[in-house]
Order: structure tokens, then sequence, then C-alpha cells
């Protein structure tokens, strides 16, 4: 957590310093989907909201922090090596979160939504081997915000992961479920 305080500090005098805080101008949904990711990882919204200014897609911001808590490395290494044109993919495999670390328990898998794939593959290997299925970079994504959505909710996790096929962002999901 220190950690992770630490960073958003450096890359918010950093951002004040180049003028990127007043560059983007964040949508009503937006600041409320940031909100959710504040509550889940227990951060002041400020925190998140400087993660915003940076090139990330909003979409990411959990992976972000989700990454970073799991691995003990500052958010702002991992937005260095993103920009770098590292992967979720290749960062969750530097750091040793797999797709056990990233599951999301499901009731039903047959609804999975954009996330049907992935659950097939969690369905058809053993659990002491999900070590071995590699996960992309969009799946890594979903699962992380299906966690954060569906605890930030109240919701089921199911509830939200079928409601992944017909959203196209995460943004745009959470702004739809709060309606």
């Amino acid at each position: 957590m220190i950690r992770i305080s630490r960073a958003l500090f450096l890359l918010a005098t950093v951002s004040l310093a180049a003028g990127a805080s007043d560059a983007q101008e964040q949508s009503g949904a937006e600041r409320a989907y940031f909100r959710a990711v504040a509550r889940y990882f227990q951060l002041p919204e400020s925190e998140v909201e400087i993660l915003a200014n940076w090139d990330l897609p909003a979409d990411e911001i959990p992976v972000l922090l989700f990454v970073a808590r799991r691995a003990g490395v500052s958010a702002e290494a991992l937005v260095a090596l993103r920009e770098s044109g590292r992967s979720w993919t290749e960062l969750s495999e530097r750091y040793q979160i797999g797709a056990r670390a990233l599951h999301v328990p499901l009731h039903d898998v047959s609804s999975a939504g954009r996330l049907s794939g992935v659950y097939e593959s969690f369905g058809s290997t053993p659990v002491d081997r999900w070590g071995d299925i590699r996960l992309s970079s969009d799946d890594i994504v979903a699962l992380v915000n299906v966690r954060v959505l569906s605890q930030s909710l109240g919701m089921s996790p199911d509830d939200i992961a079928r409601r992944t096929a017909s959203s196209g962002s995460f943004v745009e999901l959470y702004s739809q479920l709060i309606r």
C-alpha cells in the first residue's frame, strides 16, 4: 500500500509538471467507475484519478493496481513497462500472477460472456495445472474487472461476466449496471 501510494505521488508530481493533469477531462461514467475502483482497492479517489491522467485505457487501471499489489511492485514501474510495449500477459508472467490468481469463481460458466473461452480452459484443466493456462491481455483485463465490479456492486460474478458479451468496455458496463 505504501509503495503504491508513493508511486502515485510520484506520478502526480510528474503529471503536474508535464501539464497532463488538465489534458483529459473524464466523463461522468469514468468518474463513477474510478470511484468504484478506488473503493475496491481501498485507495483515495484522487490516487485513481492520477492514474487516469496517464495513457492507460480506463479498463486497465484496475489491472495496474491488481498486478502492482500482487507483485509488490510500484504502479509507476508497471506504467513504464506498459508504455514500453509490454502486454498484461507478459507482465503477469514476469511477476508470476497466473490464471489461478486471476480466476473468479462462477456458478454457471455456460454464460461467461466474453470469458467463455477462458472458463472452458479452466474447466478442462485440473486446478493444479491452472498455472499452465496462458491468458491474453484482454482475458486478464476482463477477469480483474469482473472481480472488481462484482465486489464493488455486490453482484455475483456470474451476472457481471454474462453482461461482458454486450458491452464495449467495463466503464460502459459499470455505467449500465448502476442505472
